[in-house]
């Protein structure tokens, strides 16, 4: 079968703000060295699928960049990974204005490649998935669209899109954030655990007919809403059934979480299955340099220098410097860009965490500057609180990118 994967990156990720003020969600780092977009593209790439469009609307540039320098393929392999960013055109002056919509705006692109099937993709989930297994499943079912479902306690149903099957995994029904309901319960798989539910992954399979006549209709803009309720009504359905770890990295609580889950020494999840690796851009950067600091269950990428007190239960990234006498607990510091020699150096305290800091539960983005003395944690702070130093949202203060704060700053 020939195979094009679709990757969505053109959300505004409102919900993971501040960290998407300058960059696309696809774009977020994660685990100190990688960004959100290099999970489902190494996805792909593990599956043996090589035809991957990316497309891309809202704060892209940096997305761009990293997907350029880093998917090269050479001049003997029929392989890429093309970013469709979102553009007007004779036949429409708007931006996308939904995931169904992307994908309908962009089709055109997907037909030069005359595929099979399409498989559509979140460009902001933590997982990892052979999607040739998927693809078996579809054709033996002679699906014409196939949904990756994973079983889900109560406490997560209700707020995600639920699916109920029947024979085969046949889906018969699809409710879209149906609540802690009295519908809720009728949705219930037990086949798969009591009090346990199929929900959406965002994953999705289609014969390339079904999902051009799907995306016929204009007005529906959004997969989730329109396009998979009006497949379920009028075509074979699926469900593949995945029981593996899934995050959606939606919020900025489940990044921060899902992170940290990552320093413990059987992780849920791991970046260390060589049989299926994620790829990212290679910097080509030292080794970390730590003088005399006490590191527990702490990720540490490349290129650091750190000669802090203690980092306890962190994701350190990459070209990050801390300072002498500083004690970092629970928090993500994302590191920097360059290493300030390399520039002209900022106004304020030097880049990365001066001296003496003390900082918990927070996320640090890159090429911030925190000077010494620096006291940030979230307590005693109201969630929703945003000002042009700090955010807290889901009882996490965020510094976003390249904020100054000054020696001895108590937030």
């Amino acid at each position: 079968m020939n195979v094009v994967a679709v990757i969505m990156g053109g959300g505004a990720g409102t919900r993971l703000q501040p960290l998407t003020r300058d960059r696309a969600k696809p774009a977020v780092p994660i685990a100190g060295k990688y960004r959100l977009v290099d999970i489902p593209i190494s996805n792909c790439l593990n599956s043996r699928l090589r035809k991957i469009y990316l497309l891309t609307q809202y704060n892209s540039v940096s997305l761009h960049e990293h997907v350029a320098n880093t998917y090269q393929f050479d001049q003997f392999h029929r392989g890429f990974v093309r970013i469709i960013a979102a553009q007007q055109t004779p036949d429409s002056e708007s931006w996308y204005e939904g995931t169904a919509d992307a994908v309908r705006k962009s089709f055109r692109y997907f037909m030069d490649e005359s595929p099979d099937l399409i498989v559509v993709l979140s460009g902001d989930q933590l997982y990892r998935m052979d999607f040739q297994q998927v693809i078996e499943q579809h054709l033996a079912n002679r699906a014409d669209v196939t949904i990756a479902t994973k079983p889900v306690p109560r406490s997560e149903a209700a707020a995600l899109g639920i699916m109920q099957v029947g024979e085969h995994n046949r889906i018969l029904r699809f409710v879209e954030k149906p609540g802690d309901t009295p519908r809720l319960t009728e949705l219930r798989a037990p086949m798969y655990g009591e009090e346990r539910y199929l929900a959406s992954m965002g994953i999705y399979v289609f014969n390339r007919q079904v999902l051009q006549d799907l995306l016929a209709d204009g007005s529906r803009t959004d997969f989730g809403k329109h396009i998979i309720p009006s497949a379920i009504e009028h075509y074979n359905v699926h469900s593949y059934i995945f029981e593996g770890y899934w995050r959606d990295i939606g919020t900025i609580g489940a990044f921060w979480e899902a992170n940290l889950e990552l320093t413990s020494p059987r992780p849920p999840f791991t970046f260390y299955d060589s049989r299926a690796p994620v790829y990212t851009h290679m910097r080509f950067l030292p080794s970390s340099k730590i003088n005399c600091c006490d590191l527990n269950r702490t990720l540490l990428a490349e290129g650091c220098i750190i000669s802090g007190h203690r980092i306890l239960h962190s994701i350190i990234g990459v070209r990050a410097t801390i300072g002498e006498g500083t004690v970092i607990e629970h928090s993500i510091i994302m590191g920097a860009d360059y290493y300030e020699f390399e520039r002209k150096a900022g106004d304020g305290p030097p880049m990365g965490i001066g001296r003496d800091c003390f900082i918990r539960n927070a996320i640090i983005d890159k090429n911030a500057r925190i000077g010494d003395g620096a006291y940030i944690t979230p307590d005693g702070k109201a969630d929703g609180t945003a000002t042009p130093l700090f955010t807290v949202r889901d009882g996490v203060i965020v510094i976003p990118k390249n904020t100054v704060i000054p020696p001895g700053t108590r937030l």
